[in-house]
Formats: C-alpha cells, structure tokens, sequence
C-alpha cells in the first residue's frame, strides 16, 4: 500500500481549473452558495466525476455523491469529500482542497487498477461556508439529521430568495432523500486556515476533533436624539454601548484563555444620519473554545459584561443565540488510519484540533470521522490571498488515498 500515489500534476492543474470558475478580484474566488458560479463549479466536478467512471447522483438539499464501486458494491461506502461554495472573497483552496483530493484518489486508483472492497464516494456538500445562506455546513447538516430540512429549504438570503427555489434554479434539487444512511468512515481533507502547521514545520496536520461554536446576533436598543441638544450625560447611543460592547467582548476572550477566541464580523446601525444619534445597533458574535464547557462558561462571561454596559448606558441589549455547534472527537480507527497514512509516506505530523467548522462536524454523528490538515501560507484563509503549494495538496492527497485504502479495503487490482 505504501507504493500508492496520487497524480500530483494532475491534482494541481485540477485545483488551477476549478479556480477559473468564479474568480474574485485579488486571485481568489467568489462561488456563494447556489449562484450561477457555485452552479458553474458544480457542473465542472460533475463532469471529471463522470469521465472518471464514478456514477453521480445528487439529494435534495443538492449535495452531489460520486460513487466508485467496490467488489462488495452492498456494503456501506467509504466516503471523502468537502465543499466549492466560498466566501464573497474567499481562497481558492478551503474546502475545494477536500473535494478534489478525494476525486483524485479515485483517479489515482482507477490509473493503478486497483479495486477496493467497498464502495468509495467522493460528496461535494451544499453550502458550507453559510455566508449567503444561514448557517453554515447546510447540506451535511440536513443530511445528518441534524438540522431541519423544511426549516433549511425555506431559508432565504438578504434578497428573500428561498433556498429551495435556488436549488431548482440551478438544476441541483435533486430527487435522492437527504437522510443518514450507512457510511463506513467519513474522511476531510483541508487546509488548515491556521498558522499552526506551518510555525512548527509539519507536512500533515492528524486532526482529532473540533472546537465548540455559537453564533450570536446580538441587538442594542437606544434613543433616537438631536446631536447638538442632547447633552452627553442623558444619552442612550446605541452605537456608543455596542461598540463599548465589542471592546468588551474581545477583552473578555483574551482574558479568559489562550485558546479561545471571539469575533465580531458583521455590525450596524441606525438610523444612520450625521446629526442623529443611533437609537439602534446590530452585530454579530462568534465564540470558540474547544471544550463545551469552557465555551459555556465564556458565553457567561460576555453576556454579564455586556449586559454591564447596558445598565450603565440606559440601553436594552438582546443577545440571541443563532447556531450551536458542540465540540465534537473524531473516531480512533480514522484518526488512525491518517496517521498511518502519514507515517506511511515518511510525513511529519502532529495531532491538531480545528478551530473551524467543517462538514466533518455533522458527519461525525452519523459515521466513524476524520480530518486531514495541510499547512497554509501564514495561515490566512477566507480571504483571496489563501495559498497552499502543489507539495502540500500531494502530501494531502497522498495520505487520504492511504487512509481510504485502508478504510475501503485492497487487496487485489481490477
């Protein structure tokens, strides 16, 4: 098993191609969740699946399964894969990484004839990023049982479009139930969107399990008043408590424990005139820690300081949790088998938890799971200067094809 390899040449000109679809403006990608570009990306994977001698079938939230069948064609499949969709100025390697890693293990296996027990299923998941569509890691979390799927086709975007309607617009509304069914073993490859990897100089990342996230909106409620009548001491900004309340919210996280980490990405207020003083804010909250508890206890900690400032301000805060993602531990026998794939190939590695969400979150309450890890420059993801080198998507490669060799089974060639 260790002599088997991957096309690296191939694999990178793959990931080049698909760069093509969608690009942004900085050398990135701009492919949002169920737009004419996601569609375009879409179609150019359903395309290779196909010349590759994979059979495609897509479920009706649109995740799309290439399937490569095995000897014993019954029994539950090996499955790899990610996601295209990215951010408005996302990279061009997260999630798109994973998806073309695992189609080129199946090229990889097919150009050295050989034959694995079970099947093995490359997925491409519908809407991972949740930048267009709330929330995130759409698809995999339908199909987990997780989230619900009325629930999720009904969603709309900030110009009321359904997600169902989009589905069919663009021809990825497919008629295959988006339901658990029997998998083997799910395995992620990605980059790691962080500078862990790189700073200590290891080739693979063996990921073990992902952090805890909760996603907030949070709302302040002040006064509308003149600006110039109004003297300072009878103020109720809105703007001036939330932004009190972000400074808090970072401060808050620094405090509490190296490894935590909180983010204010979206923020707003109204009504907005130079003269006028804001009766309303809006703004997001991220928090992350890697145990559930810890992250508990940080969540208590940013709503007392905050609702602090709110006293102290005359204002009303509300703070409404939006999305839950637990932490979650990765299953021994994959965890394993991409260590052994590593240790195979003569990689450095390390064990190494994810700061990010991943579709492998959902998968992992349904099947054995696992992630593989390869450093990106600087760590800089969701943004259009995101790069890995062709040597890094090979060493990914490589060691997906070992762990699925060995999670599908070999033992002869067709």
């Amino acid at each position: 098993m260790s002599e088997a390899t991957i096309n690296k040449a191939r694999l990178w000109q793959s990931l080049e191609e698909m760069a093509q679809v969608g690009p942004g403006v900085a050398g990135g990608n701009c492919r949002l969740a169920l737009t004419d570009e996601d569609k375009a990306g879409r179609d150019l994977f359903v395309s290779w699946a196909e010349e590759a001698g994979c059979t495609v079938t897509v479920d009706e939230m649109g995740n799309i399964f290439a399937r490569r069948a095995g000897r014993d064609d019954l029994a539950p499949p090996v499955m790899a894969g990610s996601h295209l969709d990215t951010q408005p100025t996302g990279g061009r390697y997260d999630g798109v990484f994973g998806v073309l890693a695992a189609l080129e293990v199946v090229r990889s296996l097919n150009d050295q004839g050989v034959e694995t027990e079970r099947p093995f299923e490359v997925v491409v998941w519908t809407n991972e990023e949740g930048s267009r569509f709330q929330p995130a890691m759409m698809g995999s979390g339908v199909f987990a049982g997780i989230l619900e799927r009325e629930a999720i086709l009904n969603g709309t975007d900030e110009a009321g479009l359904r997600v169902e309607d989009e589905l069919k617009r663009i021809g990825y509304k497919g008629e295959l139930p988006a339901e658990p069914r029997p998998i083997h073993a799910y395995v992620e490859a990605h980059i790691e969107q962080g500078p862990v990897l790189e700073a200590e100089g290891k080739e693979i990342g063996i990921v073990s399990g992902i952090q805890g996230i909760k996603w907030f909106k949070g709302k302040v409620n002040g006064f509308n008043a003149h600006a110039g009548t109004t003297p300072m001491e009878v103020r109720r900004d809105a703007l001036v408590a939330a932004a009190r309340m972000v400074d808090a919210v970072d401060r808050t996280t620094r405090a509490f424990r190296p490894d935590a980490v909180s983010t204010v990405g979206m923020f707003s207020v109204g009504p907005g005139s130079i003269n006028v003083i804001n009766e309303q804010a809006s703004f997001s909250l991220d928090l992350r820690c890697p145990e559930d508890e810890a992250l508990l206890e940080l969540e208590g900690k940013v709503r007392a300081a905050c609702g602090e400032i709110a006293g102290d301000m005359g204002v009303q805060l509300e703070l409404e949790e939006i999305w839950h993602s637990p932490a979650t531990a990765f299953d021994t026998m994959v965890v394993e088998a991409v260590a052994d794939g590593a240790k195979a190939l003569g990689l450095s590695a390390r064990r190494i938890v994810s700061g990010a969400g991943h579709d492998a979150k959902y998968m992992a309450d349904i099947c054995p799971t696992g992630m593989i890890f390869v450093p990106c420059l600087d760590g800089i993801s969701h943004n259009e200067a995101e790069r890995i080198e062709p040597e890094q998507s090979e060493a990914g490669a490589n060691v997906m094809l070992h762990a699925v060799m060995k999670l599908a089974g070999t033992g002869s060639k067709a």
